[in-house]
Parts: C-alpha cells; sequence; structure tokens
C-alpha cells in the first residue's frame, strides 16, 4: 500500500468503508496458510465478512458463503499478488467491501469465485453446478471482463463489454467496481507509468459509471486513489491543510450539538453526525471558495425513520438557524438519476458560520452510498419487477436506469472503436438526467439539455428520421427546441409514404443532437443519402413578404405571385359603408377583412376611408398616434353575393417537396382564387407561407383554413396581422 494511501486512512475512515490495511492482510494471509477448517465451520479468514454480511442480513445463508471461500481458497493456494500476499486476501478484500456495502449472499458468493474461472482449473460449470445459475452468471459476466486488455488501444473494446455485462446485470458492475477499488488501494506495488495508466482508465470510465449506479461509498475512494496517483502535488497541499485543521476545535461539531438540541426540543427523533468531505470534495470546495475554514472540510448529515421526517427537520432548521436558501435542493421529491434522494439545505448558526446540511431517512442513506448494491437482487421472487428474458437471450434488469438503457442502445450500432469512445465519454460526462412526458402517457429519461432531436431517436430509433415537428407543452416547437424536466412533448411524424419518402435529417439536426444515439444515427443516414448535405432550395418562388410598417394607406403584403397575380394593394369594397358620405371605401391589405369581421376605418389621404379588423395590429398604432376613425358596417345581405372578398392567410408548415403545390390545390378545391402568394425560405425546417386569396362567400372562410389545415405538414394557418405582429416581436 502507498504511503498516500496509509496517510488517507489516517485522516479518518470517510464514509465506513472498510479499508484492507497490512495488518488485515498478513491475518488473511496467515489465516489462508492454514488451510481449510473443519466441515461446518467457517474459516477464520472469512469470518470478519460474514460478520458484517449478517449485520446486513441477519438471515443470510453463512454457509454457501464457507463453501465459496474453500473452493476460492483452495483453487488459488500458491498463488501470490505483487505485493507478496497470498492472492486468497484480494477476492476476501473485495467481498468484505461489498459486504460492508450491504449487497446480498449471491454477490458475495460470486465475488469470492470471480477470479477463480479466470486464474485456475475450476470450470463455469463446476461453479454452476456447485452454486447454482445466478453465481455462475454473475462470475462469467466478470470474468468476460477480466480477460480483455486495458491497454489503450483496447479500451474501446473493455468497456463496450462492460457496458454490456453491466446492464444484463448490474451485480457483475458492482463486482468490477470493489475490484478496482481494491487494486487501486494496492497500486503502490506497481511501476509509476502504470499506475497512472490504470488511473487514468479508472477515472474516464469507472467513476463516473460508479457515479451513475449511485454508488457514492466506491466512487468518492476511487476518486481520492485516482487523485494521488494524477495530481501529487495538489493531493499533498489538501492532505497538509486536512492535518493542519485536525488538531483545531470543529466547528461542525458545536454546529452538530446546537441541531441536536433543536430537534430533541422539537420532539424529533434523529441522527446527526458530521460528514468528512473526502480529498476530492476537499479540492473542489478550495477552488470555489478560495481559503477554507473548519466548516468547509465537512458537512452535518440528519438522519430520521421516515420521509415526512426529513420535511420536519428542514422546517426546524430554517427557524431556528438562518438559511442559506440559494443552497436548498430538494432530491427527495425529485430523485438524482442514480436513485440519490436526500434535502440539502445550509445555515447559520454561532458566530455566523455555515454548515451545509444534508437531511434523508436511514433507507436513503443506503442507497446513497451502496446505490444499486443496496437494491439486493433484482431477479430474487419477492423482487418489485420480475426479471424477464429478451428474445436474444439477454435479461431484463427491472432495475435498469433509462441512461444505461440507452448506452445499451447505441453502444450496439456504433461499429467504429474511436467514435464508440468518444461517445462513451461524452455520455458519462452528463451528470443530471430529466423526464419528458410523451403524448401517449409514457415518459421518456434524457440527459439534461437534450432536444427534440434526441427525444425523437430515444423513443423511435431511427424511425425518427421521418420527425417533421414537435410540439412542447401544447405549442409548436422546433426540433432544436431544448427540453425541460417535466415537459410534455408530442412529436409529429410524416403522416404518409409521399411525406415518409421526401422527410430525413438535415446537417443541422447534428447541431441539436447532444446524445450519442441521436448523433449516430443522423451520421449513418446522412453518409447513406449525400444530396442531403447540400443546401435544399426554398419551397416555392418569391421573396418573403414585405410588412407595411404603417399598416394602412399605402397598401398591404407583396411577393412574388405564385399564381402571377400582382402585389398585394387596397380593395375597392362592396358590401361595407362608412359613416363619411362620398368617401371611397376600402380593405386594408395588412388584415383584409371580410364579413362577419368586426372592423373600423381610418380616414386617408384623398378622402378615402380604409377598412381594418378590429385586432390589427395597425389600429393599435394609428390609435396611439391619433388619427381620427370612421364607423364602418357591413351591409346586411352582402355576405355570399359574389363579391369581391379578399383574405390574406399565413400557413405555417414543415418543408417538403410539393408542399406549394398541395397547398394551392387545397384552395382551388374550396372555391378559392389565388391573387398572389409568398414563400419564405425554410428556417430549421419549417416555413411560412402567405397567400391572398379571392373568396366569391365569405362564409366560407373556417372551411378553407381548416382544409389548409389538412394538407400533410401544415400545423397552423391564421390570418394576417396579429401573426406578423408577433414575428415582428
Amino acid at each position: 500500500m502507498s504511503a498516500e494511501a496509509t496517510d488517507h486512512a489516517a485522516l479518518g475512515r470517510r464514509r465506513g468503508l472498510p479499508r484492507i490495511d497490512l495488518r488485515n492482510l498478513r491475518r488473511f494471509s496467515r489465516a489462508a496458510l492454514l488451510g481449510s477448517p473443519a466441515r461446518g465451520r467457517l474459516p477464520d479468514a472469512i469470518e470478519h465478512v460474514a460478520k458484517v454480511h449478517r449485520a446486513h442480513h441477519p438471515g443470510a445463508d453463512l454457509d454457501v458463503l464457507r463453501q465459496a471461500y474453500v473452493l476460492a481458497e483452495s483453487s488459488h493456494r500458491g498463488q501470490m499478488r505483487k505485493s507478496g500476499e497470498p492472492y486468497i486476501t484480494h477476492p476476501l478484500a473485495v467481498t468484505l467491501i461489498l459486504a460492508e456495502l450491504g449487497a446480498e449472499t449471491t454477490t458475495l458468493t460470486a465475488s469470492l469465485l470471480h477470479d477463480t474461472v479466470e486464474d485456475t482449473d475450476v470450470t463455469l460449470d463446476q461453479v454452476g453446478d456447485q452454486f447454482g445459475e445466478e453465481v455462475r452468471y454473475l462470475v462469467d459476466g466478470v470474468t468476460k471482463l477480466e480477460k480483455v486488455d486495458y491497454g489503450a488501444a483496447a479500451e474501446p473494446e473493455t468497456f463496450r463489454k462492460m457496458l454490456v455485462a453491466t446492464g444484463n446485470d448490474v451485480r457483475v458492475m458492482s463486482i468490477k467496481l470493489a475490484d478496482r477499488l481494491h487494486n487501486m488501494r494496492t497500486l503502490g506495488v506497481m511501476r509509476p507509468e502504470k499506475q497512472a495508466r490504470i488511473a487514468k482508465v479508472t477515472r474516464d470510465v469507472l467513476i463516473p459509471l460508479a457515479e451513475r449506479l449511485g454508488v457514492q461509498a466506491l466512487k468518492t475512494e476511487l476518486e481520492d486513489l485516482v487523485f494521488a496517483i494524477l495530481h501529487p502535488a495538489e493531493y499533498a497541499r489538501t492532505r497538509e491543510l486536512l492535518l493542519e485543521h485536525a488538531g483545531r476545535p470543529d466547528p461542525l461539531a458545536r454546529a452538530a450539538e446546537d441541531v441536536r438540541a433543536v430537534l430533541h426540543e422539537a420532539g424529533i427523533a434523529a441522527e446527526v453526525l458530521v460528514r468528512p468531505r473526502h480529498f476530492v470534495s476537499v479540492y473542489r470546495v478550495g477552488l470555489k471558495r478560495g481559503e477554507l475554514t473548519g466548516s468547509d472540510l465537512g458537512r452535518l448529515l440528519v438522519l430520521v425513520s421516515e420521509d415526512a421526517d426529513c420535511y420536519a427537520v428542514l422546517g426546524e432548521l430554517h427557524t431556528c438557524f438562518t438559511p442559506v436558501i440559494s443552497e436548498f435542493k430538494d432530491f427527495i421529491a425529485v430523485p438524482k438519476f442514480n436513485l440519490y434522494q436526500s434535502l440539502h439545505t445550509a445555515v447559520a448558526g454561532r458566530d455566523g458560520e455555515v454548515a451545509e446540511v444534508l437531511i434523508r431517512t436511514h433507507q436513503m442513506h443506503q442507497v446513497a452510498e451502496a446505490g444499486v448494491i443496496a437494491l439486493g437482487n433484482p431477479y430474487a421472487p419477492n423482487a418489485p419487477a420480475e426479471a424477464a428474458d429478451s428474445p436474444d437471450g439477454e435479461r431484463a434488469d427491472p432495475t435498469r436506469p433509462g441512461w444505461l438503457s440507452r448506452l445499451l442502445a447505441w453502444q450496439s450500432a456504433t461499429p467504429d472503436p474511436d467514435t464508440f469512445w468518444s461517445s462513451l465519454r461524452a455520455e458519462l460526462a452528463q451528470d443530471r438526467e430529466i423526464t419528458v412526458f410523451r403524448a401517449d402517457g409514457g415518459t421518456l429519461g434524457l440527459p439534461a439539455g437534450a432536444s427534440c432531436v434526441d427525444a425523437a431517436y430515444a423513443q423511435y430509433g431511427e424511425a425518427a428520421h421521418d420527425c417533421i415537428g414537435a410540439r412542447v407543452n401544447g405549442r409548436i416547437a422546433t426540433l432544436s427546441t431544448v427540453l425541460r424536466d417535466g415537459d410534455m412533448l408530442q412529436l409529429l411524424m410524416a403522416r404518409d409514404t409521399r411525406d415518409a419518402a421526401s422527410s430525413g435529417p438535415s446537417p443541422e439536426w447534428l447541431d441539436h443532437a447532444r446524445t450519442p444515439a441521436a448523433r449516430i444515427a443522423i451520421s449513418r443516414w446522412l453518409a447513406a443519402n449525400p444530396e442531403r448535405q447540400q443546401p435544399q432550395p426554398a419551397t416555392g418562388p418569391g421573396p418573403a413578404p414585405a410588412e407595411d410598417p404603417a399598416g394602412a394607406a399605402g397598401g398591404g403584403a407583396s411577393g412574388g405571385g405564385a399564381s402571377g397575380g400582382a402585389a398585394v394593394r387596397e380593395a375597392v369594397a362592396t358590401g361595407i359603408a362608412a359613416d363619411l358620405p362620398g368617401a371611397a371605401v376600402r380593405l386594408a391589405g395588412c388584415c383584409t377583412p371580410v364579413p362577419p369581421d368586426a372592423v373600423i376605418g381610418f380616414a386617408v389621404r384623398g378622402g378615402a376611408v380604409t377598412v381594418h379588423r378590429e385586432q390589427c395590429p395597425a389600429v393599435a398604432r394609428m390609435t396611439a398616434a391619433g388619427r381620427s376613425t370612421v364607423g364602418v358596417r357591413w351591409l346586411e345581405g352582402e355576405e355570399g353575393d359574389g363579391g369581391d372578398y379578399r383574405v390574406t392567410l399565413l400557413a405555417e408548415a414543415f418543408s417538403r417537396p410539393r408542399l406549394l403545390a398541395d397547398l394551392t390545390e387545397a384552395i382551388a378545391a374550396e372555391g378559392a382564387a389565388v391573387v398572389s402568394a409568398a414563400v419564405e425560405p425554410p428556417r430549421e425546417q419549417r416555413v411560412r407561407h402567405t397567400y391572398t386569396l379571392q373568396l366569391p362567400d365569405p362564409g366560407r372562410l373556417p372551411t378553407l383554413m381548416r382544409a389548409m389545415r389538412d394538407v400533410p405538414g401544415v400545423y397552423d394557418v391564421t390570418r394576417a396581422g396579429r401573426r406578423m405582429a408577433a414575428a415582428r416581436s
């Protein structure tokens, strides 16, 4: 064991995790050399493991552990570690780590045997015959991980296998993490360059996986051991800081006494502990806050029996102390992606010293420390969900988190090792997950920062190529929209084969994709469809319609005429009268009113009256400018008399070929004539068409707008005026 590891232990056995020190190694060595005990008696070397295991599982069958130890000890007899200790001390140490975390008997049995198939003459069939299929399965999974090379060139394939093994049974990774922790504790016997290589692999993948699986006790010690190897100067400064504070009065101990007194007076049964920070945590806090005080070196941990007690404790602390509101977080109502639940807060006590406080139940604390290990055997008959075998023979783990399912989904579709490796590291760097509710009642677990593009591929796989848009919380949204926790999402897919044939990802989708699954699927589709990587032409001729800033007395929208029409101006009105005798009455081109719209008139130059819809934005502008209004009204009996009624409609759609033709066909089918049309250039696969239409009967306007909305790809049709104002703002 390295000197750094020894010093680390001397500063306090943080989190209660066992450390296999030299004395224990020598004790295990002596016990191993003495051989197996009489049948039915626990060997001395495993007695401590059994005692720890019984503390978590009082009814555990210790005989199976005895049998596993006897087989492991006899198989490894004569093998030595590089430290000079009998090899059996390694599986014993790994098993003790897992026992302290509360692992169930099957996991401990497999842990004792995890190197036998790899390093001895014991076969998987022997393991299965003596200990059952579950133990055989776990030993096989760990053995497959041990067989791979940990050289730099082999890392991608190593961790691909590790990922698959984890997905099949999270207990495999639990054993592997404990195995790596013990190897890291005893890494001092290796050459410095090999220490650094193993430490980097541990930092890049194993520590993030431990975090994802919620095994904080393993994760934090691995972080400290990696820190000592890769950053020795920073580690030394941090160690000196902790040693310097070790001999001073602890302000957190005084704060703990104050909290105990407050909770006792309130009648809340609680255990209040001082929880020291581990080395890396102290270092990070120092970077964030600068000079550290004694209260920065740890946090208070309050343990209670029930969820409701957590909030009762929070209330008392915020009542009797000064809370730091910015530090409050509720991970009970909204657990982290790795099962973690706790209330976080900070309060100022005597002399203004601020103490961070964690509040959780005993069960929450066990899960916070041990993560998936605390869940026991997910395949046991009394487990919350029954295990199921998938068609390809892999197990469906009922405890498998969403992030793990995503990794398993895309790793099988990524043959290139470099792409897999970079994607894996990017995915593991994500430290927060959101939940999005689907329109069909299901949910999607996505990394924070994911967009609608990511959601589409998470829900539909490669069928997401046909996604043409989305609604987020009931409103149309672009595929680039970043989703938030709790959003309601409806993905819009191509409706028929014609749309599907013309849809597909654009290169811009890669800019919006955060998840490896989405990026890999999009890249593969673009490679197979190189024509989509070129800029796409607009779906219709002509520039975007010019909007009249005054909104009156000068005309309306203009644009390229899809039907050869001229620019739209005010139309001479029929069927409408103005309270200004002899004045010519014209309909404003900005909002093109038709019966029975509520209308208002304004006098303009030349003695004419321009008529606007009351909700037209131009009305508010001209009223604010002091323009005088003129009363106008539709004449009775004029609706449907074949007059020249013009209306400007805005159709918003997802860009696709033949959209313009399909819209004009729908317009013609309703008996309307296109006076002019303009199409804006597509943006993020969305396009806006502006049509000025002549209607034989204004009463058919609602039917016409419904017909246009029914055109595939169209998601909204509105009257001109209100939407234009929104676009300008």
